[in-house]
């Protein structure tokens, strides 16, 4: 029996003091296994935890390895070959993520099993990791398959712990089975030629988007709108970081190599104006407002996939740029600047379409907003062939920044007039 459950063998001499602490070490104590139950979906403050942080962390690893060789296979004339391994990979890391959230937000009960479970999936992620150089140079999916395994396996005993609430029993035993099976789709695709993996992506990717909309038929998940905003929120800025970061390491080589010019510098400040426009965009509006049933969920929660994906080619984009300005002797060939402006302009492209179909537009839905965010993501693709690309496209991500303030000041000004107060 514990020191906390023994009554005191002399209730007379124990001091204030000594009551006090045993009350401030009973009011933090953590049992080390709790019944896992669904939380709240309405609990008042509820955000991202220290675990999921940590989580987090894990991916940023992940997302700068995948970076880095997008950047260093398209800077080698490789990219047929490199984008679709960019795709798959980051398809593993993003859905595994994605999966963990979900669950994360509707049972999270932090006791020492769930931590150990998460302690795996992050295992799992650094697997995938270490596995992309193999992805990339030796299309050797091998060791990003074991990482995947190891972070489904984690998740399948996670919702079998789910199950044990009698309200989603169905829900998580759907869920368990689902990814189970997707699973053993995966590795048997691991002992596939790297030729048919297309193949059989087709048919496991779309296996693995349905397993969700399959289980919650039973009973939906109680998942925290504030909470998923808040998550969705933080992987942005993640990317939007590791883009920071890999444009930051190619300027530094540059000028350590002694490649300085106004042109470099035009690209360090178009880079963050770029950036930040990005940024800017997708925090105009809280997804949490509208973020009210499993179908807005299923649509928001799809769509990042582009944003995310997106995001984090950028910056592979403008390490390229710094490539073509400055052709270092380590670089493989000529990178033509207009090759270099298309890796900034689709992927920034891509983000400003998804943001507003997924993002914005049901709080920004009129003609108006449709046309400015598709004519500049079709200025963006043009910009790319201009002698100065990354300054153009950060000029007309910067003016579309600026047109969204004015339509939502026009908007607030409109509420002001018609509002009974």
């Amino acid at each position: 029996m514990s020191h906390l459950a023994s009554p005191p063998s002399s209730p007379a001499v124990a001091s204030p003091a000594a009551h006090g602490h045993a009350l401030s070490h009973a009011h933090h104590a953590r049992p080390w296994r709790r019944r896992m139950s669904p939380r709240d979906p309405h609990e008042p403050h509820r955000a991202s935890t220290p675990l999921e942080l940590l989580f987090d962390l894990c991916f940023v690893v992940a997302i700068a390895q995948l970076a880095v060789r997008l950047h260093h296979a398209i800077g080698h004339d490789h990219a047929v070959a490199a984008i679709p391994a960019f795709g798959m990979v980051f398809f593993a890391i993003w859905w595994a993520w994605m999966n963990f959230t979900w669950f994360a937000s509707a049972y999270d009960v932090d006791d020492t099993p769930y931590r150990l479970l998460v302690f795996v999936q992050m295992a799992g992620v650094l697997t995938i990791a270490a596995g992309v150089p193999r992805a990339f140079d030796h299309t050797d999916f091998s060791l990003v398959t074991a990482g995947y395994s190891i972070m489904r396996v984690a998740q399948i005993a996670q919702w079998l712990r789910a199950a044990g609430d009698p309200k989603t029993r169905p829900t998580a035993r759907r869920y368990a089975l689902g990814l189970a099976l997707a699973q053993l789709g995966w590795i048997g695709a691991a002992f596939l030629p790297f030729s048919l993996w297309p193949f059989a992506a087709v048919v496991l990717v779309p296996a693995e988007l349905l397993v969700p909309l399959w289980a919650e038929r039973p009973h939906p998940t109680p998942w925290h709108s504030h909470h998923i905003a808040e998550r969705y929120g933080l992987l942005t800025l993640i990317v939007l970081g590791e883009s920071v970061l890999a444009a930051t390491l190619a300027i530094q080589t540059a000028l350590d190599d002694g490649h300085f010019s106004p042109a470099l510098l035009g690209l360090a400040i178009g880079g963050l104006v770029i950036l930040f426009s990005l940024w800017w965009l997708y925090f105009d509006v809280p997804a949490q407002t509208y973020l009210r049933s499993n179908r807005d969920s299923f649509i928001w929660g799809y769509g990042h996939f582009i944003v995310f994906g997106a995001a984090a080619a950028v910056g592979a984009g403008l390490a390229l740029a710094v490539d073509a300005l400055t052709e270092h002797p380590g670089q493989a060939a000529h990178i033509p600047l207009h090759v270099a402006g298309l890796a900034v302009a689709i992927p920034a492209a891509l983000f400003v379409l998804s943001v507003w179909v997924i993002h914005l537009r049901p709080l920004r839905c009129g003609p108006g907003w449709l046309i400015a965010f598709a004519a500049t993501a079709a200025l963006l693709i043009g910009a790319a062939f201009t002698p100065w690309p990354i300054p153009a496209i950060a000029l007309l991500l910067a003016a579309l920044v600026a047109w969204t303030l004015r339509e939502n000041h026009r908007e607030s000004r409109r509420d002001a007039v018609h509002s009974p107060h």
